[in-house]
């Protein structure tokens, strides 16, 4: 089972490594890191980089694609190139799913329109402009199209997809193995539960506030 994680500069990096170390323990599994040219490819914050094997062109026909997402998508939301490979995939891909900010290059790919998804919570409503009915659901599953919220919900998505392909069992024993067991210091991992002020200091300076 050949899985694609599609990499671009500047993508969030717990976007693509959440489903990395889940999906990649998938019987079978041949993960690949995917890019337009091969080599390394920035996240975010410039200090780290992800080796891109395989050129998109080199990987047609992946069973599963992963999108993530991070403040390089806006530039990517004009790359024409990116979105034909994503609807090449599509058509023969069990899966198709993305991380955060992925669910708009999915959906201006043309690959949600009419179909539930979920993103990150600062990017959500942005959905219904490309036709997405948008939910604040952490993993969402319309059909084959699998979409995570923010960041850190890609390993979630990634637990649920393997549960749905190789069986619950499996898939507990990948958590156990990653020793997935959030206990989080703090409770203010989604907006209706963060402190209004940080909610409001979060909207008004996200990039998505300039749209």
């Amino acid at each position: 089972m050949q899985i694609a994680v599609v990499l671009f500069d500047r993508f969030t990096a717990l976007d693509a490594v959440g489903p990395y170390e889940t999906l990649g323990r998938l019987p079978d599994a041949e993960l690949v890191f995917v890019a337009e040219e091969t080599g390394p490819v920035r996240s975010d914050t410039g200090a780290l980089a992800l080796t891109a094997d395989r050129t998109l062109a080199e990987v047609p026909h992946p069973d599963i694609v992963v999108v993530p997402g991070g403040p390089g998508q806006f530039a990517q939301m004009e790359n024409e190139a990116l979105f034909a490979w994503l609807r090449t995939a599509d058509r023969t891909s069990a899966w198709t799913t993305s991380v955060c900010t992925g669910s708009l290059l999915l959906a201006g790919a043309g690959l949600l329109e009419g179909r539930r998804a979920t993103s990150h919570w600062l990017a959500l409503d942005f959905l219904a402009q490309y036709g997405a009915e948008p939910t604040g659901e952490r993993v969402v599953i319309d059909g084959k199209y699998v979409t995570a919220a923010g960041v850190s919900s890609g390993i979630d998505m990634g637990l649920t997809l393997v549960g749905r392909i190789a069986g619950d069992e499996h898939a507990q024993a990948v958590q156990l193995m990653t020793e997935y067991d959030p206990q989080p210091p703090y409770d203010a991992g989604a907006p209706h539960k963060a402190p209004a002020r940080l909610v409001e200091e979060f909207r008004t300076n996200s990039r998505f506030a300039l749209m």
